[in-house]
């Protein structure tokens, strides 16, 4: 119903503005103050005040809907500020943490740098105790050798000079009167 109102309202607008200047110009006066131009006052009037009031029924929704899509807007840029906030304080006192964080990670290095030295210089130390007790059981086993060779060199020597000994002193008349002897003893014996 209502478009055909706008749309018969529409039509006369129309037909009295196209047929104003023939009507105009038929009267020989001014436009302007006729009755014809005050018909066209009214009109305007109407379609002005038509206008303003379409504009004001809808105008109030077009605003609440562009009030509320800027709350929303604020809101979201508000939840987005408290964010980016809180990321700037968490980043600000990680950052101030760090050098406490750095200097805790450079002790920790030098203990764990002082604690590996001490177990090189142990590990050092029981290797050279090894190196030693290897050391001085070679130096026994040598020892034993050096002097099993020693007593056999001297049985050996002992046994040449006793042999050179007895060669020397013991001549073809001795060793036939040895001989006696002991057959003798031997024979006594049994």
């Amino acid at each position: 119903m209502r478009q055909k109102l706008c749309s018969a309202f529409l039509a006369v607008t129309c037909l009295l503005s196209l047929s104003s200047p023939v009507l105009a110009a038929e009267e020989g006066g001014d436009i302007a103050f006729s009755p014809i131009g005050w018909t066209f006052r009214a009109l305007n009037f109407l379609i002005l005040a038509f206008g303003l009031g379409w504009l004001m029924r809808r105008a109030p929704q077009f605003f609440r809907g562009r009030a509320a899509r800027i709350v929303s807007a604020i809101e979201e840029s508000r939840q987005i500020k408290d964010e980016s906030d809180r990321l700037l304080k968490d980043s600000e006192r990680r950052l101030a943490g760090l050098d406490k964080e750095v200097g805790e990670l450079r002790v920790t290095a030098q203990q764990d740098a002082a604690a590996e030295a001490e177990r090189i210089r142990a590990a050092a130390r029981e290797e050279e105790a090894k190196i030693e007790r290897a050391a001085q059981a070679e130096i026994l086993a040598a020892e034993r050798t050096a002097r099993m060779e020693m007593k056999a060199l001297v049985a050996h020597l002992a046994v040449e000079r006793a042999e050179s000994l007895l060669r020397d002193q013991v001549t073809p008349d001795r060793q036939a009167a040895l001989v006696r002897a002991f057959v003798q003893n031997v024979g006594r014996a049994n």
